[in-house]
């Protein structure tokens, strides 16, 4: 008997089968990571399946391993999730979450979740070999909570992930904050994922960028990354957990978006250059798409922050 593990809500029009029959059900129902889907303890190989899945304990699932005949894009045009392939998840933020930091921000795009925070400036801290006489020390900070994954295990902050993680998004924001306007001080940001579904350096861009506003530090202009992909011929934007685990091209491009100008960029896998045109462009769509979404929730930031102030 071949076992076919569907997901719901299913936009391919695959009727829904009890669980006592042939199909198991894998449920991808919002608020919930793709990474904790089933909950009861199993163990098995399904062949010819749309996924195999391993998990020792309820209610975690310790590996997702996506096979082949896992279709990322539907002969009607739709994502897994029900997304087209031009749509972003769905973003939601807010800003000033800790008032204890100079800046903070909280932000979640579909099923990834990102928190970020900004102290500084301030007189530079450790070896005073690091300060810099003509513009302000930026240090970044990544982490990925234990309980980010379906993967319950502690994740040391210098594994080489996280150092990797941490140089691009001091690049990032080097080439963004106004550093001249700081020599000989330092600006610390820290951003942590809670729950990781794709797109985890798209997130923390996002946040730290809200963060840092809402720190006051001046910018050139926002910064706002976004991910895109290829799949079936088609390049799709703000990619996921699954159609990041399926080893296609992936784009990271991390925008200023009144000047277009890229300040960060990676390609993960192949992709032929008569499609990377279309691709950059999506992505570079994405970041204009979620630089729309930032610059709102700073404007309703700001008018809660007069409403504020003038009842006091």
């Amino acid at each position: 008997m071949h076992h076919q593990i569907l997901l719901w809500p299913n936009p391919f029009g695959v009727p829904y089968s009890e669980p006592s029959s042939c199909h198991w059900s894998l449920y991808n129902c919002s608020g919930i990571s793709t990474h904790t889907v089933l909950k009861f303890a199993c163990a098995f190989t399904v062949p010819n399946a749309c996924c195999v899945v391993r998990c020792k304990r309820i209610p975690v699932v310790a590996q997702i391993t996506l096979m082949s005949g896992l279709e990322l894009l539907s002969d009607q045009g739709f994502r897994l999730d029900g997304r087209r392939p031009h749509e972003l998840r769905k973003i939601q933020c807010k800003m000033g979450v800790f008032k204890q930091a100079d800046g903070s921000a909280y932000i979640e795009q579909g099923n990834t979740k990102a928190l970020a925070t900004v102290y500084g400036p301030h007189e530079v801290t450790g070896s005073r070999s690091k300060i810099e006489h003509d513009k302000v020390l930026i240090n970044c900070q990544y982490s990925m909570a234990t309980f980010s994954t379906g993967e319950r295990r502690s994740r040391s902050k210098g594994d080489r992930k996280s150092q990797e993680m941490q140089l691009h998004l001091k690049k990032t924001f080097e080439a963004a904050i106004l550093t001249q306007l700081y020599p000989r001080s330092q600006i610390d940001i820290y951003v942590q994922i809670l729950q990781a579904d794709g797109g985890n350096y798209s997130a923390c861009v996002n946040a730290a960028t809200l963060a840092i506003i809402d720190a006051g530090i001046p910018m050139k202009d926002f910064v706002c990354a976004s991910t895109a992909g290829f799949v079936s011929d088609t390049p799709i934007v703000d990619i996921s957990y699954l159609e990041e685990s399926q080893g296609g091209p992936e784009l990271v491009v991390a925008l200023l978006p009144k000047s277009d100008q890229i300040v960060e960029f990676q390609v993960n896998s192949r992709l032929h250059l008569d499609n990377f045109e279309n691709v950059l462009d999506m992505a570079v769509k994405g970041c204009k798409d979620i630089h729309a979404v930032l610059s709102r929730a700073v404007k309703e930031n700001v008018s809660e922050l007069a409403s504020h102030m003038n009842k006091t």
